[in-house]
């Protein structure tokens, strides 16, 4: 029994966005479409399941997506050119265009941050709010520490590894890691480790940063230059959390993420 509407999980499908397939995930029928954005190596399947499944679903339309060369948008296969913010940013607009949004908001988490920030900066008319966490508009020489010490994948614990080896198998998640690591490391080689310190300032809607204080991957000059930087933003701090705060307390998390589109 039940109309199509009874369906528990998220309905996957894929549309053809700048000559690729990208997968993705929609829920819920609100008005305000939110669109979720993974982190490196990231999917909706491994880095947004309680966004999926809890948040509001009469107020929202969620829509979770696997940027290209990532989780099910393969093939391609993964490359870090220069511009890759830049070409996920597009891949993420134009697939909401796609969807039929003209206006919505944008949830980025770690990288998908970076690419909403970079989304935000380019299409102030399209974006309605935005959700920063985990997120970073330069890389320091300390972060360029940080990513290189987490290189080698068989230095992490099994269960870090196990979501993504489950993805694309041991060995191809090995490879696409460090080549990510590679493809982040080339703008600590730019003046002021500068991703988009340059767009940041161009971002025009209501944007609220999040930040774990224990992150062990972002340190808190990220946020706080975030907060200094967008027009009327604001932070809040989770004392507790770590790099995947909206996983790890995922009711705190949806509920302020909730309010504060709901302003």
């Amino acid at each position: 029994p039940g109309g199509p509407g009874a369906r528990a999980g998220p309905q996957g499908a894929t549309a053809r966005v700048n000559g690729v397939d990208l997968y993705y995930e929609r829920t819920g029928r609100g008005k305000h479409a939110v669109l979720l954005l993974p982190g490196a190596l990231g999917s909706t399947k491994t880095d947004f399941g309680p966004q999926l499944k809890s948040l509001n679903k009469e107020r929202f339309t969620v829509v979770g997506w696997d940027p290209r060369g990532y989780g099910q948008s393969r093939p391609p296969n993964r490359d870090f050119p220069p511009d890759f913010f830049e070409r996920d940013a597009k891949d993420a607009v134009d697939l909401m265009k796609a969807l039929g949004f003209g206006k919505f908001s944008l949830l980025g988490w770690s990288d998908g941050g970076i690419t909403a920030l970079v989304a935000a900066g380019r299409n102030p008319e399209q974006i309605h709010k935005l959700v920063v966490w985990g997120a970073n508009a330069f890389v320091s020489p300390q972060d360029l520490k940080l990513y290189n010490a987490v290189r080698d994948v068989s230095s992490w614990s099994a269960r870090m590894r196990q979501p993504m080896e489950e993805v694309y198998g041991a060995q191809v998640f090995a490879k696409t890691w460090e080549a990510w690591v590679d493809g982040i490391a080339q703008f600590a080689h730019r003046p002021g480790g500068n991703i988009c310190m340059d767009l940041v300032p161009l971002i025009s809607c209501p944007t609220l940063i999040l930040h774990g204080e224990k992150d062990p991957m972002v340190p808190s000059v990220h946020p706080q230059y975030l907060l200094k930087h967008i027009k009327g933003s604001r932070l809040h701090l989770m004392p507790e959390g770590k790099h995947n705060i909206h996983l790890r307390y995922a009711e705190e998390f949806n509920k302020l993420v909730e309010d504060f589109l709901q302003e």
